[in-house]
Order: C-alpha cells, then sequence, then structure tokens
C-alpha cells in the first residue's frame, strides 16, 4: 500500500506523514542530549524541503532552545491545535 492511501482511524494520511518525526530524529542525530532552537528547526525543516503545513508548524514554535522532549511537546501541541496529528502525525 503507497504512502498516501494508508489510513488512521478512519482519515487518510498526508503525504508527509512522518515527515516531522524525521525531522526531530536528525536535528538530535549527532548529540541526544543537545538544545536545539527555532532557527536550527526552521533550517533543518528547509533543508529538507518540508511541505508548507509543516513549516508552519515550525514557524509557530515558540522562540527558545529545546532538548528533545521539550520540542516534541512543543510540535505536538501544534499538531493537536491544528487537527493535524492523524494526517501529518506525530513526534517522540
Amino acid at each position: 500500500m503507497e504512502k498516501s492511501e494508508q489510513t488512521w482511524l478512519g482519515g487518510a494520511q498526508a503525504p508527509e506523514f512522518g515527515d516531522l518525526q524525521r525531522l526531530v530524529d536528525e536535528l538530535f542525530e549527532d548529540e541526544p542530549a543537545r538544545m536545539v532552537g527555532k532557527l536550527d528547526a526552521i533550517e533543518r525543516a528547509q533543508i529538507d524541503d518540508l511541505s508548507e503545513d509543516l513549516l508552519e508548524v515550525i514557524d509557530l514554535l515558540p522562540g527558545g532552545r529545546y532538548g528533545r522532549h521539550a520540542l516534541c511537546n512543543q510540535l505536538n501541541s501544534i499538531l493537536t491545535a491544528h487537527g493535524w496529528g492523524y494526517t501529518h502525525g506525530t513526534v517522540s
């Protein structure tokens, strides 16, 4: 089954489902305990050529520096507020 044909709880997954998880994994790949800022996430999102919806999620991050857990909490809150958790996936 192709990625675009998969369903999640009756709703269609977006083609970019899982892209934010890959972004988080890449940000913390070399140093899991590092702190990243909003600009780090924006830069990585642009390098990864994320969709406009996902770029909006990154852009909505409050300024500051985040460990992995805090970044995931912020991203998941934004995804939930937009109702995109099922279509775009959440991060951990």
